[in-house]
């Protein structure tokens, strides 16, 4: 049975959305670069706002990344340009990425929209690689605020698996096993079991780990 929405390792589909920043057109215009497409339950919220101002904040950290913003909430694009004046002038800080104006047909697309948790988006993350795959679905409550830097973690966590071709243990890079090493793929055959030990550190067969 298909998912009424995208999950993890299926493209985000095509969708052409009205921002702070002018029409965009999803993934295409972040084709070749990873981007973060999140959910706000409302403008002019507390923990909404500490969010955005997180974001802008670490804006740096995703820009060294290769890695775009877009923001969403079901607010007209007037709310939005007034509540990001609203943030630079209160607490000096500008966002700088683009927020969608949304009616209900994007949130409801991408699953944003939680009827247990009433009308509003709930806090959805939905990390996208630069081929316009899903790698990572977060959700939270609309009552918690969201932890930015595993956010970042999450993507230089998938980029260094891509790149090495190995799993991220929990944590890493302060894993409390070991610490900022990778773990080595499975073995697939008998006979790679056999000689895992004896070319890698680790503790069994399965349990292999490298420095990077």
């Amino acid at each position: 049975m298909d998912s009424l929405f995208p999950l993890i390792g299926d493209p985000l589909p095509r969708m052409e959305v009205k921002t702070t920043h002018g029409m965009k057109t999803l993934p295409d215009d972040y084709k070749g670069r990873w981007f973060v497409l999140f959910s706000h339950p409302a403008d002019f919220t507390p923990v909404c706002t500490t969010e955005f101002v997180a974001f802008q904040k670490r804006m740096d950290e995703f820009k060294a990344l290769h890695c775009d913003l877009i923001g969403l909430s079901l607010d007209q694009i007037f709310s939005h340009i007034k509540w990001v004046e609203w943030i630079k002038e209160h607490t000096g800080v500008e966002i700088e990425f683009p927020i969608i104006a949304d009616f209900g047909d994007i949130a409801k697309k991408l699953g944003m929209i939680h009827p247990g948790k009433g009308g509003n988006t709930v806090r959805a993350v939905f990390i996208i690689d630069p081929d316009g795959i899903v790698r990572i679905i977060f959700y939270y409550p609309q009552e918690l605020g969201r932890n930015i830097d595993e956010i970042l973690r999450a993507i230089k966590g998938m980029q260094t698996s891509d790149l090495n071709k190995v799993a991220i243990p929990a944590g890493w890079p302060n894993n409390e096993l070991i610490k900022d090493r990778v773990i080595i793929p499975p073995a697939q055959t008998i006979a790679d079991a056999k000689e895992r030990m004896k070319n890698n550190e680790g503790f069994d067969w399965w349990f292999c780990h490298k420095a990077l």
